[in-house]
């Protein structure tokens, strides 16, 4: 089994786009390491707050029938793939790690750019996942997280609950 960390945002329809994306995921993986639910701003596009959550998973899938598992997911949850890279989404599943792969795998960059450069996938892993070590910079998510300068990337938690249970406050 290797554990996968998988970035979920969604800025059409936030909060439903979000349950049914983990609706989904626990039904493929079981149970879901959850970060917070954080509303950030669009980044790369004028657009509306996306609302952004990263899960860990342990899964026995290879990165290729992983990677077929999320789009799935996001073409039920109505994704359009005829639209411009940066735009708004009802639905953005993006593996992050996989284990401590690097490289392309099934064609697959891992692990993921936008780990240490986007505050909305950044601060999420490094709450899950804070002692683990980024297998590129071998770094902790958490000191990555810390040196962080996300001045122009704001983003806050929002009270958010899946499946009975509170994932996330506003303001903590």
């Amino acid at each position: 089994m290797a554990r996968a960390y998988i970035s979920v945002g969604s800025n059409i329809d936030r909060e439903r786009n979000l349950i049914a994306a983990l609706d989904a995921l626990s039904a493929v993986f079981g149970h879901l390491v959850l970060s917070s639910v954080f509303e950030s701003e669009s980044v790369g596009f004028e657009g509306d707050p996306f609302y952004n959550v990263v899960v860990g998973v342990d899964t026995a899938q290879s990165v290729g029938e992983l990677t077929e598992a999320l789009r799935a997911i996001e073409d039920e949850g109505g994704r359009r793939r005829d639209t411009p890279r940066f735009g708004a989404r009802t639905l953005d599943l993006d593996l992050l790690t996989y284990a401590d792969v690097v490289g392309v795998v099934d064609g697959v960059s891992l692990p993921r750019g936008e780990i240490t450069a986007s505050a909305f996938v950044l601060r999420p892993l490094a709450e899950i996942a804070g002692a683990e070590m980024h297998p590129v910079t071998q770094r902790s998510y958490a000191e990555l997280w810390r040196d962080f300068n996300n001045g122009e990337q704001r983003l806050w938690p929002v009270d958010f609950v899946w499946d009975g249970v509170r994932v996330s406050r506003a303001g903590s």
